[in-house]
Formats: structure tokens, C-alpha cells, sequence
């Protein structure tokens, strides 16, 4: 009987397409990506709901050295008196530097801080304050029917009697808004209370808050419309 003798076995027929040491590097490479992608993307949500996307605690420059813990917190000077439309109209004011110069044509005029708004006074011209708290040109913010129905000053600004350098106080994003459309009375305030230049609730403002939601009518239906802000 013949026998066909047999091949000899080929060594590359069994060999991996790829080294164990490039499969290695190719599972440590995929996990990588997948870890960085998932970094990413945290890091991403993290920093758009961080104060600083919103620039919250953030003080911008200003012409003038100008200090709410100074002279609201301290002197106890009425909002109203640099805001003077904040009751009556969206825009709440900001002062002229006439109203500046009502005190100090007499106190601190040699002082070099002030020399911007003496210069402003000389000359006639006016003193350009950089905005702090901006909304996008699409959102319609109205200052006299918050303060008509409860809401503070501290509400939106934060505690600015004990700011030295003007910043943002909260983020005034949608979200932010919403929250307090839909159960405004956390943040009501009695009238005498509107304009007080700290923002610390008191122990029972719970009830109060509710006693003042339904004394100064609030209606929340309408503060959760699209067409509210967004005329």
C-alpha cells in the first residue's frame, strides 16, 4: 500500500493576525478613548453649570472703585436712590454722575479713586459702567413687576451690601428663572423689605412667603408661559 507522504506542517498557518503585545495596546487604547471621551464630556457639563459660565462671583472693572458694601451695606443708602426707576419701569437706572457728585462735591473729592467721576462732572461726560448682569437681547426682564410682586433686590443680585467690588450674585439662566416661576415664594419679601441690602431669609419665611403669595395675588400660571420672557 502507498502513502502520499505528508506536508510538513506550516508555521505561519497558526500565527495570530496580531502580536499579544499589539492586542495589548489596542484594549489599553479603546478603554483610553472611552475613559477620555466620558472625561470630556463630564468636564464639559460640569463647566457649563459652574458660576463660571455664568460669571457668577465674577467682578467686572469699572470706571470707579465703586463699593454696595460701603454704601448700601454701611451708609444704608436706599437702592432707589442711584436705581431710581427699579419701581416704575424694566430698566431699574443707573446713576448719573449728578447723583454721584450730590455728596461728593463735598467729601472725598480729593481723593484719587473718585477721579474718574470728578473728570465725568468737568467735562460733561458720562461715566461708561461695564454691565454685570446681562440677558440675551431675546429674553424681556421687566425690574418694576418683580418688585411689585415681592421680589428683593438680594433675590437676583445676591447680597450686595456685602459686596466691596460689584459681581454677579446667580447665574440668571432659564433654569435658574423657571425654578423660582414655578414656587416663587421661597423668595417673597414683605414691602419694607424689598430693598434691604442683605439676602438671609428668616426662620419662618416659609410661612411667610406663602402668606405673601396670596397677598400680593402671584399667579404662576402665566410666569411658566413662553410668551412672559419671551415676548
Amino acid at each position: 500500500m502507498n502513502h502520499d507522504p505528508q506536508p510538513a506542517p506550516d508555521p505561519s498557518a497558526h500565527r495570530p493576525l496580531f502580536s499579544p503585545a499589539a492586542t495589548t495596546v489596542l484594549r489599553v487604547a479603546l478603554v483610553g478613548g472611552a475613559l477620555t471621551v466620558c472625561a470630556v464630556a463630564y468636564a464639559t457639563f460640569e463647566y457649563y453649570h459652574s458660576p463660571y459660565w455664568n460669571n457668577v462671583g465674577i467682578a467686572p472693572d469699572q470706571p470707579v472703585l465703586f463699593s454696595h458694601r460701603h454704601h448700601a451695606g454701611e451708609l444704608g443708602i436706599d437702592c432707589r436712590y442711584c436705581h431710581t426707576t427699579v419701581e416704575t419701569s424694566a430698566f431699574a437706572g443707573m446713576p448719573s454722575t449728578h447723583t454721584c457728585m450730590t455728596c461728593h462735591s463735598q467729601i472725598f473729592t480729593d481723593t484719587p479713586m473718585l477721579g474718574p467721576v470728578v473728570t465725568s462732572a468737568e467735562r460733561g461726560l458720562p461715566l461708561h459702567w461695564q454691565r454685570v448682569n446681562a440677558l440675551p437681547d431675546h429674553v424681556y426682564f421687566n425690574h418694576s413687576i418683580h418688585v411689585a410682586k415681592g421680589v428683593g433686590c438680594t433675590t437676583c443680585h445676591g447680597p450686595i451690601g456685602e459686596m466691596a467690588l460689584t459681581s454677579k450674585g446667580q447665574p440668571l439662566s432659564m433654569r435658574w428663572c423657571l425654578e423660582c416661576h414655578r414656587d416663587p415664594a421661597p423668595h417673597l419679601r414683605p414691602p419694607e423689605e424689598f430693598f434691604a441690602p442683605n439676602g438671609t431669609p428668616p426662620p419662618d419665611q416659609a410661612d411667610r412667603g406663602q402668606q405673601l403669595f396670596q397677598a400680593l395675588q402671584v399667579h404662576t400660571d402665566p410666569l411658566v408661559s413662553c410668551s412672559t420672557c419671551h415676548h
